[in-house]
């Protein structure tokens, strides 16, 4: 029987709060609180005196599954305009590491043996190993001694860490001289998103519930104007799975613009959708919806919006520079958080999670 999304639900704070019964979105909320956390105990490590080794030859992050493999591609995204040094990220630590390099891995699996053989023996090999992960089982036992541990001190689901790891990747690349974020303000800031998008705020006041009900019935398509809006694309389609089982494409622009099938869908499904469309009829066409992500800004990102909007008048663009004054990285992660509380809302609205969201029609 066809199902049909219960928008309904996302004005209703009484019903989303019974829904969202894991506190799904009281945890994405607390993504400041995730990074304030990160830095007290990266001080109380000494993080900064520990990784005073001057410039290192190479920065080696560690990609695993889950929030890991999306933080490393943004942290490679934000390192790669002006960083001085190679930028390798790997499943696992490469053969030729040495006690000149620097390696940083996220996990919330504290059991992933892979990795905690692989950082073994890059610490084995006199490697800087900084590893945020649970601070029990053989990954943490891993490093133990022979590295520094950033375990977590608020707890959230490992789909909702991404803010602990993005923090303990930036501490580590501040430390060592290659980029200058400061956390403080990132957290400010993430603090300032997620009372935007409070359960209470209807849709209309809601940046999260509108994105949500944006992409709700299409396939989104995530197409980034920068590097790293492509890497926060990478992060959205990952939260999308994880709470709404949406699938997302997610690409640079150009590469997007180059698939000829694809783009023939995108420049003719922007429109509003059919309401007496049969949802069942398989030769109907897959509705899709165009986000142009844009993180970085400059002549470079204006040329490519411009052309982006020419060729598709019907996408929505996403920038966060419109919004509020900060710098790239933490426009990255407040648009990175936007994606997750979506994905949450969307996910209660639509059913996946918690139960309460979908509702079927009644038949005779």
């Amino acid at each position: 029987m066809p199902t049909v999304l219960d928008d309904t639900l996302l004005d209703d704070p009484a019903r989303l709060a019974e829904a969202d019964s894991a506190g799904l979105l009281r945890a994405a909320a607390m993504a400041g609180a995730q990074v304030r956390a990160t830095a007290e105990l990266a001080a109380e490590l000494e993080l900064s005196e520990r990784l005073d080794m001057g410039r290192p030859r190479a920065v080696v992050l560690i990609d695993r599954p889950g929030v890991s493999r999306t933080l490393t591609r943004l942290l490679a995204a934000l390192l790669a305009p002006s960083c001085p040094v190679p930028v390798v990220v790997a499943e696992v630590v490469p053969s030729w590491i040495g006690a000149l390099d620097v390696v940083f891995a996220h996990t919330d699996d504290p059991g992933d043996r892979e990795l905690a053989a692989s950082l073994e023996r890059a610490a084995r090999y006199g490697a800087s190993v900084v590893l945020s992960a649970p601070s029990e089982g053989p990954v943490a036992a891993a490093v133990a001694g022979k590295g520094l541990l950033l375990a977590p001190r608020v707890p959230v689901p490992p789909e909702l860490a991404f803010p602990r790891g993005l923090a303990a990747g930036l501490l580590t690349a501040n430390a060592l001289g290659l980029l200058i974020s400061d956390v403080q303000v990132l957290a400010d800031q993430l603090d300032l998103e997620a009372e935007k998008d409070y359960l209470a705020r209807e849709s209309f006041a809601n940046p999260a519930k509108a994105l949500a009900l944006r992409v709700a019935d299409r396939v989104p398509l995530l197409w980034g104007l920068d590097p790293v809006a492509v890497a926060v694309g990478e992060h959205a389609a990952h939260a999308f799975a994880a709470h709404a089982a949406t699938v997302c494409d997610v690409e640079d622009y150009r590469q997007a613009l180059a698939r000829p099938a694809l783009r023939r869908a995108a420049q003719s499904g922007g429109g509003e959708r059919d309401i007496f469309a049969d949802p069942d009829d398989p030769s109907g066409d897959i509705p899709t919806r165009v986000l142009l992500l844009s993180v970085r800004t400059g002549p470079a990102t204006d040329a490519a919006r411009y052309q982006a909007e020419d060729l598709l008048p019907g996408a929505d663009v996403i920038a966060p520079a419109e919004e509020i004054e900060a710098d790239e990285i933490v426009r990255a992660a407040v648009l990175a958080l936007r994606f997750e509380l979506a994905a949450v809302y969307l996910g209660l609205a639509a059913g996946s999670i918690g139960g309460a969201g979908r509702f079927a029609p009644a038949t005779a």
